[in-house]
């Protein structure tokens, strides 16, 4: 038959395969070969997680791989495991699966992109739903196809206690934080004396710090997505991807699915799961929790998974969290854009969830209920514009009842963070819970180049943690808390130096405004923390005035705007000018685009500064995430646990492990 062509591939032909599967376009991620299997190859499972298998035999038309095109429609898969391999039915003890066709195209590099010379695929396929592995050990996955060629894929069923030692789980992540923001954080928050800090922050006080690495699956490079579903699940996929491994498939909802850490401690322990985030509450990282999915954007879906969890597919059982706080209410009122047109106010509101839009209400709501609450319209307001520039708070249009009003009275990450343990531990006293806060903020500032806000935004994450603490101690169930705090990846953020604003605005050249900038010893001493401190130029006694005090041990600057500035950048930028100052009417926009793919300088940001030219493409018009490690702070039972440097999934299951989910039986 036509299929047996493949047996005649060449070794430089495989070669070339190689390599074009490991660069710019991937014909599918972790498949190097004709024949795949999902989960792939040094794949790591908790015993009794559920999770799908997809298996797709692959038969290029043309290009390098082309075999001709007809796949195999007679591929076998087996396990084994210390002994002969089974096939797959048998092993999992279900129904073999039907085949299923289809087929794609993709560019196996630039110049065939700019070509248009698109790769045609066509595609045989299985998939093995909701099975799972329960004995500790090394599996073999064997995909047999083309008369003889094989893909092998090994797993591993980490040997995990079955004994629970924690009794709630509190995982903070500070989206796109790294160590170097950590850093600038504390040198504009906190007093230093002849370089000795006279306060830390509540991050710096635990007492366990490690690192994890946050590639993905099939790229150095993570999005928000992926690296939360390796952090919730212990498995890398794609970018884009929630929850899933990335298929081939038209459809980007039947991809296959692995069970996440509320899925499983729901199912398994009974207990409460709470969702916060200062995000449109549909963004990627409170949405792995629960969504299943290779494309992010459908975010109708995604609301819908947090309240019905997955219907389309035999899947665990989910009854929705306890408590779900944050922005995106344009998900929610009726219109095109929430989930076939429903409004999910009512949705939540008919299984017993009461609604909140404002923190006032937020603040009454009672402890014994479940809750939905929604603040704004797309990503909530920033903590500097909440409490330094409010004014940029009016006349947004972005009131979360869709009636075009200004959403002024939200609450912020703290706020929500408290409220949502309170409820958990009214309801879920005797089973625990699971609480994932998160500082979206962090990253989406940073990618607009805002390291004012940025930095706002991960003071106000830090403050939380600190009153979380508070909080649980008071109520006595610190002791039996893990708090953990980290990030989905980081941005190629650092400071450099300081800048003389003042001295930058008196100049006329960009060249010579670049003499404003003092490196090494001309770098001096943060100006953020002294209220005193000389004021930037574009200040003045009325409306500007940005010396603020706290009284209730939070620490943030006391100076949002002072002549002496960091000087700060990313390691990868669009075009832009920067003058350095902190931008007094809301979140920045560096580029504009003259043409859809082509952004160009911002000439209403940062006038008075010079131009920078971008390092990114030019249809980029922010900037982008870095391959650096991130931290992992760990305080409470179990921390020793995260300690050293590792893998994000590893973070994963580190929290199983606590929370006793390996299960090594149905």
């Amino acid at each position: 038959m036509a299929y047996k062509m493949t047996l005649l591939i060449s070794a430089a032909a495989s070669l070339l395969l190689a390599l074009t599967n490991a660069q710019t376009f991937q014909r599918l991620g972790a498949c190097p070969t004709l024949g795949c299997i999902f989960p792939p190859d040094q794949t790591d499972f908790l015993a009794g997680q559920f999770f799908d298998i997809r298996l797709e035999v692959h038969a290029p038309l043309n290009g390098s791989e082309a075999n001709g095109g007809i796949p195999d429609p007679r591929f076998t898969f087996t396990i084994a495991k210390d002994g002969s391999p089974q096939n797959a039915s048998l092993y999992f003890n279900v129904d073999e699966p039907r085949l299923e066709r289809w087929n794609f195209t993709w560019y196996e590099d630039l110049f065939a992109l700019d070509n248009e010379e698109a790769t045609f695929v066509n595609v045989t396929a299985k998939a093995y739903r909701k099975v799972a592995l329960y004995e500790a050990g090394e599996y073999t996955a064997t995909l047999t196809y083309y008369n003889g060629s094989t893909t092998t894929a090994k797993w591993l069923v980490r040997d995990l206690a079955t004994v629970r030692k924690t009794k709630n789980i509190v995982l903070f992540i500070g989206d796109g934080m790294t160590t170097n923001m950590i850093t600038a954080a504390r040198l504009i928050a906190h007093k230093s004396i002849n370089g000795r800090y006279q306060s830390m922050m509540q991050m710096d006080k635990f007492p366990v710090v490690g690192h994890q690495m946050t590639h993905s699956l099939d790229s150095f490079i993570t999005d928000s997505a992926n690296s939360a579903t390796a952090l919730y699940s212990g498995h890398k996929t794609t970018v884009n991807a929630l929850g899933v491994y990335a298929d081939s498939s038209r459809s980007p909802a039947d991809d296959p699915k692995v069970e996440s850490i509320a899925e499983m401690f729901q199912r398994l322990t009974g207990g409460g799961v709470g969702i916060v985030s200062t995000a449109f509450i549909a963004d990627a990282t409170p949405a792995a929790l629960t969504a299943h999915t290779r494309n992010r954007g459908r975010y109708g879906e995604v609301v819908d998974s947090f309240l019905n969890g997955i219907t389309n597919y035999t899947w665990t059982n989910w009854t929705g969290p306890d408590v779900l706080l944050g922005g995106g209410a344009e998900q929610f009122f009726p219109n095109r854009r929430s989930f076939q047109g429903k409004d999910y106010y009512e949705e939540f509101a008919a299984k017993d969830y009461g609604v909140v839009l404002n923190n006032t209400s937020l603040q009454q709501a009672s402890n014994d209920e479940k809750l939905l609450g929604i603040f704004s319209v797309s990503n909530m307001a920033k903590w500097l514009d909440r409490n330094v520039y409010p004014q940029n708070l009016v006349g947004r249009r972005d009131s979360p009842d869709g009636l075009n009003g200004s959403a002024t009275d939200q609450p912020g990450l703290k706020e929500m963070t408290i409220k949502a343990i309170d409820i958990l531990q009214a309801r879920n006293s005797e089973n625990g819970w699971f609480l994932m806060s998160e500082a979206a903020s962090i990253d989406k500032m940073m990618h607009s180049l805002d390291y004012d806000r940025a930095l706002g935004e991960l003071l106000e994450l830090d403050d939380t943690v600190k009153a979380t603490v508070e909080r649980l101690d008071s109520t006595g169930t610190l002791n039996e808390t893990l708090i953990l705090v980290t990030a989905d990846h980081g941005h190629g953020f650092d400071v450099m130096g300081s800048v003389d604003t003042k001295y930058l605005e008196a100049q006329t050249t960009d060249r010579t405004k670049r003499g404003a900038i003092g490196i090494y010893e001309q770098s001096g001493l943060s100006q953020y923390t002294d209220p005193n401190s000389e004021k930037g130029p574009s200040s003045n006694s009325t409306s500007n005035n940005t010396s603020i005090t706290f009284t209730d041990g939070a620490y943030f600057p006391a100076n949002w705007d002072p002549r002496y500035t960091l000087f700060s950048a990313l390691g990868a930028d669009p075009d832009r000018r920067e003058n350095y100052q902190v931008n007094k009417t809301g979140p920045r926009i560096p580029a504009t685009n003259s043409t859809p793919d082509d952004f160009v300088v911002n000439y209403k940001d940062a006038v008075t500064g010079f131009v920078i030219n971008g390092t990114l493409p030019v249809s980029a018009d922010q900037g982008v995430h870095s391959l650096t490690d991130v931290p992992v702070f760990a305080s409470g039972p179990c921390q020793e646990l995260f300690g050293g440097v590792y893998n994000n999934i590893d973070v994963f299951f580190g929290m199983a492990n606590c929370l006793g989910l390996a299960r090594e039986s149905a």
